[in-house]
């Protein structure tokens, strides 16, 4: 075996679908207990505040941005989101425009959604978003050559990819809709961070499925047992899907009873999301809310 084989005969994860499915089941007997208000809060201000349509431009970027600018003074008592997501070109929008201290700029790059162009163009996309400002890079994992078992071109794109980055947190998106299964969503977590993700993220949400329990279930698995062998922790961030305040807690369950309080902070977890802030919002204000 080459050492990719071996970093992932090595894992001691549970990856069998139905074991997954039971061991998920047991943790969510414990969110309700989640649902509370400092919960809400917490999961509000761990939120990549996200927009990624066909219709962005500089002036809705900039609205967008402004929207973030003004929550500080609409809601003083809470914590903002912890970053503003956006596709690479418009990094620099963000940047110019943001006011507020404490939100980070985001962006997907190198080929996203589906990270099929040259390594070469998604080298330039990362460099020149980081240039731009952004403080974090989401790439997707290359399907084609995980499928293909080609895990030492992979696993260099990604360091390619991670050193192009440079300051920048880099979170790899498995995608794992596409993965189906807890063995292949568990070779991609170890792949990855064995390569030197900041980050592991379920999904893009433009193509297949979005994020699930029991891929995250999974994935905090794999992080957990990294840390436990490298001694480098490894966030993990939900995306795809997450809506309600309800499912944001089911994920914030996971993580709590999987990898421990000390990554209940905005370095090492994080909600890709554009509805679930009204949602959760609401929540905390006890009303129905349409902010942003």
């Amino acid at each position: 075996m080459d050492r990719y084989q071996e970093a992932i005969a090595a894992s001691k994860v549970i990856s069998d679908d139905v074991a997954v499915a039971e061991a998920v089941s047991k943790i969510m007997e414990k969110a309700a207990e989640n649902a509370t208000p400092e919960v809400y809060q917490f999961l509000f201000s761990s939120i990549d505040l996200t927009t990624l349509s066909t219709e962005d431009s500089v002036k809705s970027v900039a609205r967008f941005t402004q929207r973030v600018n003004d929550f500080d003074n609409d809601y003083p008592q809470y914590k903002n989101v912890a970053a503003i997501c956006v596709y690479s070109n418009f990094a620099e929008v963000v940047k110019t425009h943001l006011d507020v201290e404490g939100v980070d700029v985001a962006v997907v790059a190198a080929g996203f959604p589906s990270s099929q162009t040259f390594e070469a163009v998604k080298v330039a996309d990362v460099a020149l978003a980081v240039e731009a400002g952004a403080d974090e890079v989401d790439i997707v994992l290359n399907m084609g050559l995980f499928l293909d078992e080609d895990y030492e071109d992979l696993c260099d794109e990604i360091i390619e990819l991670k050193h192009t980055a440079k300051h920048a947190k880099l979170k790899v998106i498995l995608e794992t809709g596409a993965l189906k299964t807890a063995e292949n969503i568990k070779k991609a977590s170890v792949l990855s961070m064995y390569s030197g993700a900041d980050f592991i993220k379920t999904s893009t949400g433009k193509i297949y499925s979005g994020a699930s329990l029991e891929a995250a279930y999974v994935m905090c698995q794999c992080i957990k047992e990294y840390f436990e062998t490298s001694g480098r922790k490894v966030g993990f961030k939900a995306s795809g899907g997450v809506r309600t305040a309800e499912e944001a807690v089911a994920y914030y369950t996971i993580v709590k009873e999987v990898l421990g309080e000390e990554w209940l902070n905005h370095d090492l977890f994080r909600i890709g999301a554009s509805s679930l802030a009204n949602n959760l919002l609401g929540a905390m204000e006890g009303k129905e809310v349409k902010y942003f």
